[in-house]
């Protein structure tokens, strides 16, 4: 080997040269991605509105179950990440068959009718995200109007509002992020909404602090809310629906092997993914820690489902004004981030289904004053996506629950996509013999996700029917 070779043939890390060549093992452009934008991605991913419905988690759990069990979350989150991880390459974990997403390796893996089934449950849980998303950012933008309309009466007002108003408008941005053509497109919105939800999550958390600092105590109690406050049974209704709250906060095993495929190599990308799952795990449950114990321990039983909401009627009403509007930038980029796949899915299979069809591949060029170049429409992307954002306002409008909305969907994607999938394939991936010690391990945790999955579910669908008996539809006010 000559020196030059030597020089320009190992990497600083001590790699081999083939990181330098142009394509991946796949033909691909070469990907380009670390441990840290590993970690980056899953931290955006994690850290969203989820974090504001922890406080009333904690509250009705209390201090030893209610930290207890984020943490227990948050070990199981992390376990099935990393057998995930490993069913990114379908055989050899260097060298085998890349999956390029979550569905991939459903179908590489385990094949037959799981590929529906998971296809199925991943877009239902995608399509009620963006449901919960319109509810959140209505709640935030209601929040900004009642907080200057607080102060402006000087307490007096009791500022009741609809949702309605403020749910159509944020639909209506939707429908015009809507129309950017492709996923890569929206790079620039993912970034600004992971600043934004640092930006209100560190708000909250600060407010939580000064507010336990001015009183001098930490308020709750090692039980949780009282049995004498909500009764007996709407006290293990609540229990319930509070598991589904956080299992919301740290779904993120659906975007993993997504988020994996940006990876370079050498070292192998489970390699690599197993160490920014445990990087980004750990720093998103200590800040959820945080987040949650902190809400707790300056509002004790009475802490809101909406942790920044529920600081609406308290100073300094600025600051909560740009929290909840760092919510509403938050959410409108990571409504469009998370309905592409959607999208894309759609899109795909029209193209398949009437290939000739001209209505879905002719495109009209829009002259849009400012603009240098003409933008192109496609009509059926243009009506089945406007029309897409129009159901998903109408549903936010009809239930307008966030608490429960998030229960719900934090019980409905927990279990098949962070537990059970990642579990069947790795036990199928590794050949994994059945009713071998590993095997009755793997399949009791599936066991227990699920009952708590349906524990979950059924104490969120509990809160909703509690909700619609003194509801009216689209007269929803706060």
């Amino acid at each position: 080997m000559q020196m030059g070779d030597h020089v320009h043939g190992i990497s600083i890390d001590g790699s081999s040269s083939n990181r330098f060549e142009p394509f991946d093992d796949d033909g691909r452009i070469r990907r380009t991605g670390t441990i840290w934008t590993a970690s980056a991605h899953i931290i955006t991913a994690i850290i969203g509105s989820g974090v504001l419905s922890l406080a009333w988690a904690i509250a009705q759990l209390g201090w030893i179950a209610g930290p207890s069990v984020m943490i227990l979350f948050a070990i199981v989150s992390y376990y099935t990440a990393v057998i995930l991880a490993d069913c990114y390459r379908t055989g050899d974990p260097v060298s085998g068959k890349r999956n390029y997403t979550y569905m991939d390796s459903v179908r590489s893996i385990l094949g037959g009718a799981h590929v529906p089934t998971c296809g199925l449950i991943q877009y239902l849980n995608l399509f009620g995200i963006m449901v919960g998303y319109t509810i959140a950012a209505s709640i935030s933008m209601m929040a900004i109007k009642r907080s200057d309309c607080f102060h402006e009466s000087g307490g007096k007002n009791p500022c009741h509002m609809s949702s309605n108003p403020y749910m159509i408008m944020f639909g209506l941005v939707e429908t015009l992020l809507s129309q950017i053509p492709d996923f890569d497109q929206v790079w620039w919105l993912s970034i600004v909404a992971s600043i934004m939800s640092f930006t209100y999550s560190s708000v909250g958390l600060a407010l939580g602090i000064a507010k336990v600092a001015a009183t001098g105590n930490f308020r709750g109690s090692l039980t949780g809310i009282s049995v004498v406050s909500v009764g007996q049974t709407q006290k293990i209704w609540r229990s319930f629906q509070a598991l589904g709250d956080i299992a919301f906060a740290f779904s993120f095993s659906f975007i993993l092997i997504e988020i994996q495929d940006t990876l370079r190599s050498p070292p192998s990308e489970a390699k690599t993914m197993k160490k920014a799952t445990l990087i980004s795990t750990t720093t998103t449950t200590v800040f959820y820690m945080l987040c949650g114990c902190m809400g707790y321990a300056a509002f004790g039983d009475h802490a809101p489902g909406n942790l920044l909401t529920g600081f609406g009627f308290y100073n300094p009403f600025w600051l909560l004004d740009i929290a909840n509007a760092a919510i509403v930038v938050h959410l409108v980029g990571a409504y469009q981030v998370f309905c592409q796949p959607i999208y894309a899915f759609v899109e795909k299979w029209a193209a398949q289904k009437w290939p000739d069809n001209e209505l879905l591949s002719k495109e009209f060029k829009l002259q849009i004053p400012g603009f240098l170049r003409p933008y192109s429409v496609n009509i059926f992307k243009l009506v089945w996506r406007t029309v897409f954002v129009i159901l998903t306002t109408v549903i936010s409008m009809l239930l307008p629950f966030f608490n429960d909305i998030v229960g719900i969907l934090g019980a409905l994607g927990f279990w098949p996509l962070t537990v059970y999938y990642p579990v069947e394939m790795y036990i199928t991936q590794k050949e994994i013999p059945r009713w071998s010690f590993s095997w009755v391990c793997l399949e009791l945790l599936s066991i227990a996700c699920l009952m708590v999955s349906v524990l979950a579910a059924a104490g969120s669908v509990a809160g909703v029917m509690l909700d619609l008996r003194v509801y009216k539809p689209f007269e929803m006010s706060y």
